[in-house]
């Protein structure tokens, strides 16, 4: 990936994000099945910039961070989703979705290096507030298992665009880019959250 596309995603992210304030999981009472399942993490950016950044800090982290970390998110996510589905309440789900992109872009922009058990019990909180948000939206036309399918897989492929990013590591220049990247994702979660917290005021 060239310096000049870094720089085109980071700014196609940038006004997606200003331009779609409402997050994903407030579209609420469309089609479902698998094809809203794999759309509906790609229609909210607070969510799309968290899955790519766990991709990345796994890959900053390398074995077995690399590959535990994305497999982590989607298996928890899962259940995270069936707990939306059942309408278990979670504590201001909004809020610590946006934080995880606010924590997980510090880790990438810091290269914070935790213990490995750490960082997957990061990953892991966040990921049942991310399924909770995607189960509790699930459409009543939708099959249940099909749209979880869905959404799990579209997380994991956006863990994969990720870790692909986060081969840049490799050169000192694509360390840097991925570093200002994280910046990005952690501005945008800081942004979402001020939204959330404001909308809770």
């Amino acid at each position: 990936m060239s310096t000049r596309h870094t720089i085109n995603a980071l700014t196609a992210i940038a006004i997606l994000a200003l331009a779609q304030p409402a997050f994903a999981h407030e579209q609420a009472g469309v089609g479902g099945g698998l094809a809203q399942g794999l759309l509906h993490p790609l229609t909210g950016v607070d969510h799309l910039i968290a899955m790519v950044a766990v991709g990345i800090w796994g890959a900053q982290l390398g074995a077995p961070a690399i590959w535990v970390l994305p497999i982590t998110f989607p298996l928890v996510m899962a259940l995270g989703g069936v707990l939306g589905v059942l309408k278990v309440p979670l504590p201001v789900p909004e809020a610590v979705i946006a934080m995880s992109a606010l924590v997980l872009g510090a880790a990438v922009a810091l290269r914070l290096r935790l213990p490995f058990a750490v960082a997957a019990i990061i990953v892991a909180v966040f990921a049942i507030f991310h399924g909770h948000a995607h189960g509790a939206e699930l459409p009543t036309s939708a099959n249940p298992l099909a749209y979880g399918l869905g959404f799990v897989v579209a997380t994991g492929l956006l863990h994969l665009c990720g870790i692909l990013i986060g081969a840049l590591t490799r050169w000192s220049a694509g360390e840097r880019l991925i570093q200002g990247l994280g910046v990005v994702i952690a501005i945008l979660g800081g942004y979402f959250l001020a939204h959330s917290i404001g909308a809770l005021a």
